[in-house]
C-alpha cells in the first residue's frame, strides 16, 4: 500500500450538503492545518489527532491567506475502525460545487492526493477489511436499479457470495493437502479407497457451482434489466415503439423506410421490470453499406438478447422481409406485437402463430392498445424464472460467473481422472485450477492488472 493521503468528493455534486473524504497517515494532520473551531481561534495542525475517535466537529475551512472557505462539519475516524482501515476524514461542506472544488485544491496544496475511482474501496480490499467480491458489491449498491439488485447487492456486501464459495474452497483445499501429504509421505498417509470419496465430493462441488450458475441469468436480468430487442423489417413501427415505451421523442420517425440505420438504447422502467431497450435497424436485403452494417448490428445483438419484441406491420402483406426474421429470433424468449391495429389488418394473428410460436398481441403506437397487456405478458413471463427476495445466493457479475464455469469445468477434469483410475497426483492439477477459479472472486487469486480494471470502474470518490 502507498504511504499517501488521498482526497476526492464522496457526495454527488448538487445537493445541499457535500462531502469531501481524505484517508491515510496524514489525513488528521491535513484536515488541522485547514479547519478553525470558531472564527478567530487560531489553527492547530494536531486539533483532530487529539480528538477522539468518531466524532464530528463544527467549524470552519480556511485557506492559507486564513480567508473562511466554509463552514463545516468534520468527522473524525481513526485506524483501523474505518472503512479503509486508515484514518480517515470527512468534511461536510455546503453543495455547491465551486465550494467543493476549493476545498478540495485547498487539502491538495497542504499534501494530499488526489483519490482515483475506486481507491478508498480498493484500499479498504488491500487493507483487509473486504473481499473482491464485496467491494464489488458497493459499486453494485450505487448502480442498483430496482429493490432485487439492492438486496442481492447487499447481500453480497454481507459477503453471502464469498462464503458460499469460500466453503467449496476449503473442501477442495482439503483434498489437495491430503493427496500431496501421501504422494510425499505414502508410509504414513494410505489413498486406497480414497478416489470413491473424492468422487462423491467432487459431484457435489460441481453440482453446488451448477446451481449458481443456473440462476446467474435470472440474477442478472433482475439487477441489471432485461436486455430487449426490438425487430421487424423497415417502417414496421420500431422506432415509434421505442418511443412510446419511453414516453418520449426519442428514436426519429418517418414514413421513409430504414430510417433507423444504427442501434438506439434507453432503459426503462416498465411496470416492476428494468428494460434496456434496444431499437435495431430494419432487416432486409440492401445495397446501401451503412444500412447493411446497421442490419449486421442487430443480427448481433439479437444473438445477445433475453427478449425479442418482434413488430410485425399488420395493414401491410406479410413480405420476404417478415420471412426472414423468423429463423433469427424462433429459438429466442419473446412476443410479436401485431402493430398498427388502428388500421384495416390483412395480416393476422392466427397467420403469425403458424409462422412463430409466440404470444400475439394486437398493438397500436398510436393509440397504445396492447400495452397493457405486453407488460402483464412480460412480467408474468419473468416471474416464472421463480426469482425472490430470499437468502438465496445469486451470481449477477459476468467475471464471477465466468470463474465458476471455468472451476467446473477443472472438477469436471477431475472427475474424468478419477473414473480413467488415472494416478492421484493428475488430480491435484485441476484440483488447483479449480481452487484458482474461485480464488479470483474474492481475490485470493486475482492478479494485480485484474484488481486494477475493477476499480477502475468504481465512480469518483468511492
Amino acid at each position: 500500500m502507498e504511504d499517501k493521503t488521498i482526497v476526492g468528493i464522496a457526495s454527488g455534486i448538487g445537493g445541499g450538503i457535500g462531502i469531501i473524504r481524505m484517508s491515510g497517515t496524514d489525513a488528521l494532520t491535513i484536515a488541522g492545518s485547514v479547519f478553525c473551531a470558531g472564527k478567530g481561534k487560531k489553527t492547530n495542525d494536531s486539533f483532530f489527532i487529539k480528538a477522539p475517535s468518531h466524532t464530528i466537529h463544527y467549524g470552519y475551512i480556511i485557506d492559507n491567506n486564513k480567508n473562511i472557505l466554509d463552514e463545516v462539519m468534520v468527522s473524525v475516524m481513526k485506524a483501523p475502525s474505518t472503512y479503509t482501515k486508515e484514518d480517515v476524514i470527512e468534511i461536510n461542506c455546503h453543495g455547491g460545487s465551486y465550494i467543493l472544488q476549493k476545498v478540495l485544491q485547498l487539502l491538495l496544496s497542504q499534501g494530499a492526493s488526489l483519490a482515483e475511482p475506486g481507491e478508498f474501496t480498493k484500499r479498504a480490499f488491500l487493507n483487509g477489511r473486504i473481499d473482491l467480491s464485496q467491494a464489488e458489491a458497493v459499486m453494485k449498491m450505487i448502480s442498483s436499479k430496482n429493490d432485487f439488485a439492492l438486496s442481492s447487492a447487499l447481500k453480497q456486501l454481507e459477503g453471502s457470495v464469498s462464503k458460499y464459495i469460500q466453503n467449496i474452497r476449503e473442501k477442495i483445499l482439503y483434498d489437495m493437502g491430503k493427496i500431496e501429504s501421501a504422494l510425499d509421505d505414502p508410509e504414513h498417509y494410505d489413498l486406497e479407497g480414497y478416489a470413491d470419496e473424492l468422487l462423491a465430493r467432487v459431484n457435489e462441488e460441481i453440482s453446488l457451482l451448477q446451481e449458481l450458475l443456473s440462476k446467474f441469468d435470472n440474477g442478472r436480468i433482475k439487477s441489471e434489466g432485461v436486455n430487449t430487442v426490438i425487430v421487424g423489417k423497415p417502417n414496421a413501427g420500431k422506432s415509434s415503439l421505442m418511443n412510446v415505451l419511453l414516453d418520449e421523442e426519442r428514436a426519429i420517425v418517418t414514413d421513409i423506410a430504414g430510417t433507423t440505420r444504427d442501434i438506439l438504447q434507453e432503459t426503462v422502467r416498465f411496470g416492476t421490470m428494468i428494460l434496456n431497450l434496444i431499437d435495431t435497424a430494419g432487416i432486409h436485403d440492401t445495397e446501401d453499406k451503412v444500412e447493411q452494417i446497421g442490419v449486421r448490428k442487430a443480427k448481433d445483438y439479437i444473438e445477445e438478447a433475453d427478449f425479442i419484441l418482434f413488430v410485425v406491420d399488420g395493414s401491410d402483406k406479410w413480405s420476404e422481409e417478415d420471412e426472414q426474421i423468423i429463423p433469427l429470433i424462433r429459438e429466442k424468449k419473446g412476443v410479436i406485437l401485431l402493430n398498427k391495429s388502428d388500421l384495416d389488418s390483412i395480416v393476422t394473428e392466427s397467420f403469425l402463430r403458424d409462422k412463430l410460436d409466440w404470444n400475439c398481441i394486437s398493438f397500436s403506437n398510436q393509440t397504445k392498445e396492447g400495452l397493457a397487456e405486453l407488460e402483464k405478458y412480460m412480467e408474468k413471463l419473468f416471474a416464472e424464472g421463480n426469482i425472490d427476495f430470499n437468502d438465496q445466493v445469486y451470481l449477477t457479475s459476468v467475471r464471477h460467473r465466468n470463474a465458476v464455469s471455468q472451476a467446473v469445468e477443472s472438477l469436471k477434469r477431475v472427475k474424468q481422472s478419477i473414473e480413467h483410475a488415472m494416478p492421484e497426483d493428475f488430480f491435484t492439477i485441476d484440483l488447483m485450477e479449480a481452487y484458482q477459479q474461485l480464488g479470483l472472486i474474492h481475490g485470493d487469486t486475482a492478479t494485480e492488472d485484474l484488481v486494477n480494471k475493477i476499480f477502475e470502474e468504481f465512480c469518483m470518490g468511492k
